[in-house]
């Protein structure tokens, strides 16, 4: 059973950058999917940033293109969310997730949800002044 541990939350100023990582043990099927989502006080959680491992294909929430990065050490056992130009508006707990396919994020365009199986416990970010 794969297990995902965050790391590398903080607090950090607005037009700052941080990363976050996350540690991946017990999967053993190098086709699986990875991302990102975060879930701010009060709102829905969100897809952030996936990467379809087996083709190399990354997606990206269009509030945070061109801002993050999503990144696979080649051992594929941490996960990494490189954020810049940090925004209030980024303020959330980050999870990573897994799963067995980026099927409905390739089809949407944006991570999805469904698609995964494993989640973390999370790390938290604040963009604050």
């Amino acid at each position: 059973q794969v297990r995902l541990v965050e790391s590398g939350g903080g607090a950090v100023q607005p037009g700052g950058s941080l990363r976050v990582t996350c540690t991946v043990s017990g999967y053993t099927d190098s086709r699986y999917c990875m991302g990102w989502f975060r879930q701010a006080p009060g709102k829905e959680r969100e897809g952030v940033a996936s990467l379809w491992t087996v083709y190399g294909l990354k997606y990206y929430s269009e509030s945070v293109k061109g801002r993050f990065t999503i990144s696979q050490d080649n051992d594929n056992t941490t996960l990494d969310l490189q954020m810049s130009n940090l925004k209030p508006e980024d303020t959330a707990m980050y999870y990573c997730a897994a799963g067995e396919h980026c099927i409905s994020t390739q089809i949407a365009g944006a991570p999805r949800a469904g698609d995964f199986r494993g989640w973390g416990q999370g790390t938290r970010v604040t963009v604050s002044s």
